[in-house]
């Protein structure tokens, strides 16, 4: 793992505490979902096995040590930095929210408990890939949720911020209620479904679109999806009818995708070609396939690309790492932020999950009545304690969430937010940080 895939800051920081002394000092740091993005009622938590993955794998080489110490910031730096860098591994804990966990405004994702510098290093790459992949997985099962039982499939790697980001978004996708991805890789790596048959370009490069049509049913046979608006549709429909069987489905990319799909679908259903699938794709979103249901489209599945994998309506996940409390000498002292809009809440967490609100509360505390502790220990003194579920797992996971949620918090525009609330003891810890930093 690139232990430079990093903010210089990050780095600075640890050469800071190497000169300081402040190395062996062990602190907790929450990730936290600070906001919920615009007309999102709920976040659906994803990135952890690549979380875990990153702190087991996290070491530094020769090369990158050197490179270090070619820069103007390290001049200065003790020799006892660069020796820990060589030594380096991560001995802390990890503690999380199963993947998949439906969360709120304020609830923290994981907590990281170790030597500060081994937690300080943590935060870019924890933010990034848990970030990105809430992101991902929560714009997803919005979608999902507008197919009303429909497929939806990922399509968008091409219009993914990088290459790997579209492997990761086809994951978090999955995790988020998707059938599947068009992205191999992400098939390969992650053991998700892959869809996918041929472009307009196939159907180009013939000099018929009938034999284009017949060629690819030859391949593919019963899992044949004929793209049928490279010229005329209707008349494009009519040639899949005249093929006949075997053949999955028929894909609309543009134009009238409501009004299209229902004469499709007399085209195909008059030749005996009722199960043949119509799937819908080209710029769709929660709120276009939610309009085209209700404008009676006869749509089987969609497939989604730029905004699911960029999520244009809501771009970014709001969420935070901060330093909660940090023990030297055996003193464990609890830290906050009291900055307007940018608060932060002292000491390590726990969810406490009850059947109409959740409550945040300290890490040492009990919940009263039925409650489920959501946080559970993943790595403990640098060893994985609980490994990551399947891939399925999660994804069957975070259906179950997403289907106890009430309608309300489910809505696509303006959703109600979730009672979400403090322990009387995390509210009495918060009040008394606040009062030994008055005048510091």
């Amino acid at each position: 793992m690139n232990a430079l895939l990093t903010d210089l800051y990050e780095l600075t920081m640890g050469a800071g505490y190497v000169l300081a002394g402040k190395q062996d000092e062990v602190a907790t740091f929450d990730l936290t979902i600070r906001k919920l993005a615009p007309n999102r009622g709920y976040a659906v938590a994803a990135g952890l096995a690549q979380a875990v993955e990153y702190l087991l794998n996290l070491r530094f080489d020769a090369e990158e040590i050197e490179y270090l110490r070619s820069l103007p910031q390290f001049q200065h730096a003790p020799e006892a930095f660069f020796t820990l860098l060589r030594e380096f591994r991560f001995r802390g804990d990890l503690f999380a929210v199963p993947e998949g966990t439906v969360l709120f405004a304020g609830e923290p994702v994981l907590t990281v408990r170790a030597p500060i510098f081994e937690a300080q290093l943590a935060e870019t790459y924890l933010l990034s890939t848990i970030g990105y992949q809430t992101m991902i997985a929560t714009k997803a099962s919005r979608m999902v949720r507008a197919a009303a039982g429909r497929a939806v499939v990922e399509f968008g790697t091409r219009r993914a911020y990088s290459p790997e980001a579209g492997v990761i978004a086809g994951r978090a996708a999955y995790i988020g209620g998707c059938t599947g991805t068009s992205n191999t890789l992400s098939g390969m790596r992650y053991g998700i479904p892959v869809y996918g048959t041929a472009a307009h370009s196939w159907v180009q490069s013939f000099e018929s679109e009938a034999e284009s049509f017949r060629v690819l049913q030859q391949l593919l046979q019963e899992g044949t999806i004929y793209l049928i608006d490279t010229y005329d549709t209707l008349e494009a429909a009519r040639t899949v009818a005249s093929l006949g069987k075997p053949a999955f489905g028929v894909r609309l990319d543009s134009g009238d995708l409501a009004t299209l799909s229902q004469r499709v679908r007399q085209i195909l259903d008059a030749a005996g070609l009722t199960d043949c699938n119509i799937m819908a794709t080209g710029n769709l979103n929660e709120y276009k396939i939610a309009s085209l249901l209700a404008d009676g489209a006869q749509v089987d599945s969609f497939g989604v690309g730029t905004d699911l994998v960029l999520s244009p309506d809501a771009p970014g996940m709001s969420v935070v790492y901060k330093l909660a409390e940090i023990q030297s000498n055996g003193r464990k002292r609890f830290t906050a932020k009291f900055s307007e809009d940018k608060e932060t809440l002292p000491g390590g967490k726990q969810i406490f999950r009850y059947e109409d609100r959740d409550v945040i509360g300290c890490s040492w505390e009990c919940p009263s009545g039925d409650a489920d502790a959501l946080i559970e220990p993943v790595i403990l003194e640098g060893e994985l304690v609980q490994p990551p579920l399947s891939i399925k797992k999660v994804r069957d996971y975070a259906m179950r969430q997403l289907k106890r949620l009430p309608e309300d918090y489910h809505h696509v525009e303006s959703p109600a937010a979730y009672p979400v609330e403090l322990s009387g003891e995390l509210r009495n810890l918060w009040q008394s940080v606040r009062e030994s930093l008055q005048g510091i």
